[in-house]
């Protein structure tokens, strides 16, 4: 019953306030957040490479009103890149990006979103590294997908986001498969309506696996976006049956959750790519995380309680 609390809240700008105001929300935040600055993204990096795992790197923003933050953004991001090749890290380092961040909700948003992000995807691909297009809430899949179509006729190595809960999503999964892009899967992390979206748990994981089966039986290459261990179990599965290497998927796992079963799916020899979001717009990244799991609310609230 609290996800959908926690959700609304996320939007809500009087609680962003007064939780980003409070002194003792900090140290709970880092536990999901890398850190404020470029160098603690790049300190972080450095820490999962040492551990065999790889990154992508999510530089917070989202629901740009103001055209010169979606400029701001689309240069920190650009940023990151130079500081990434500079230190030898793009290679092994993607990045994850939200187009809302790049103005996609501004009046010709579609336009202006798509000219920002091509800016970054094209010096992605000079460092030799690639982009995936976050999605966000169901309002701006079409755009979303359809800057990701344009992008990959320049850049095939564009990445995309499929939300399992969306209804929508099954074809599209069977179109990106079809289309041999990179995918990463995912459940879904927004407040979405019963018209558009699963509203039950087991829905939303029956839609998954249905979408993974697709994706794992296509021609690109899917990211198995998932902490739950019967999906991982699932993935792993359904890659052998499908005769896929562990160089032909991979798992994404968000920074500070699982941390144990990352470490331990790379001892295995699996591909896994840790989501790292930085940066000091992480409200709405942190709503979202606590409304995913009740033990990221519980640790939340025990840590509030202790600290107080």
């Amino acid at each position: 019953m609290l996800g959908p609390v926690l959700l609304a809240a996320a939007g809500s700008d009087r609680i962003r306030r007064l939780v980003s105001s409070a002194s003792l929300t900090r140290p709970v935040v880092d536990r999901f957040i890398a850190g404020d600055q470029v160098s603690d993204a790049l300190d972080t990096t450095r820490t999962l490479l040492d551990q065999g795992m790889t990154v992508t790197l999510d530089r917070l923003g989202e629901s740009v009103t103001d055209p010169a933050q979606a400029v701001r953004n689309r240069d920190g991001y650009l940023e990151l890149l130079d500081e990434l090749t500079g230190h030898g890290l793009a290679e092994r380092a993607e990045l994850s990006v939200k187009l809302s961040a790049f103005g996609q909700a501004l009046p010709d948003g579609h336009d202006i979103a798509r000219r920002h992000v091509e800016r970054v995807v094209a010096a992605a691909t000079e460092a030799g590294t690639a982009v995936t297009l976050d999605m966000e809430d169901h309002r701006t899949v079409d755009s979303t997908l359809a800057i990701h179509r344009e992008l990959r006729r320049a850049y095939p190595r564009t990445g995309a986001v499929l939300q399992s809960y969306l209804f929508r999503s099954e074809n599209d999964c069977r179109e990106l498969a079809e289309a041999g892009a990179r995918v990463r899967l995912v459940k879904g992390a927004y407040r979405e309506p019963a018209s558009v979206a699963y509203q039950r748990r087991s829905e939303v994981d029956l839609a998954y696996v249905r979408c993974l089966r697709l994706l794992m039986a296509g021609g690109g290459y899917p990211m198995v976006g998932t902490h739950d261990p019967r999906l991982v179990t699932v993935a792993e599965e359904l890659a052998k049956r499908e005769g896929r290497a562990f160089d032909a998927y991979e798992y994404q796992m968000l920074f500070g959750i699982r941390d144990a079963e990352q470490r331990r799916l790379t001892a295995l020899g699996h591909r896994v790519r840790v989501y790292v979001p930085y940066g000091d717009d992480w409200y709405g990244y942190f709503m979202r995380r606590l409304a995913e799991r009740p033990a990221n609310l519980t640790f939340f609230a025990r840590s509030l309680a202790t600290r107080g």
